[in-house]
């Protein structure tokens, strides 16, 4: 048998050669089904640690070999799209709450939250934090 050459063809085929359906695999690691599902379609390129981590025990591989066939989202080409968005997230979270706001970079949904803070004088300052739930953009 080939190397596997994707991220999706090493999930797919390392479950199946332990004789898990995607369904066992998702009982057996903890991890949603649809995710499971997102990864083998390929539609899943960059996982979270914790994914990992629970992929990796569940399928006896090494964490390391999952995260060399992950894509990371590629940011040099809209960096500053980027940064014009990020600064209309912040203002959305803070006026219109900490839900549906999307990933500037993936489009996938934003972890949203808003952090209180007293500046020396004792008023009340807001700062709108966020990341991603599936890349590594953050908002700090």
């Amino acid at each position: 048998m080939s190397k596997p050459q994707t991220l999706a063809e090493l999930i797919s085929t390392t479950r199946e050669n332990g004789g898990y359906s995607q369904k066992g695999l998702a009982a057996r690691s903890n991890v949603d089904l649809s995710v499971i599902e997102d990864i083998e379609s390929g539609r899943e390129l960059f996982l979270p640690a914790t994914i990992r981590q629970k992929l990796a025990m569940a399928l006896k591989l090494n964490v390391n070999k999952i995260k060399s066939l992950e894509k990371y989202p590629d940011t040099s080409v809209k960096d500053f799209e980027i940064a014009d968005k990020t600064e209309g997230i912040k203002l959305d979270i803070l006026e219109k709450g900490l839900k549906g706001h999307k990933c500037p970079v993936c489009e996938s949904e934003l972890v949203c939250r808003v952090a209180v803070m007293y500046d020396l004088e004792d008023n009340m300052v807001r700062h709108p934090k966020a990341r991603c739930s599936k890349c590594p953009f953050q908002i700090k």
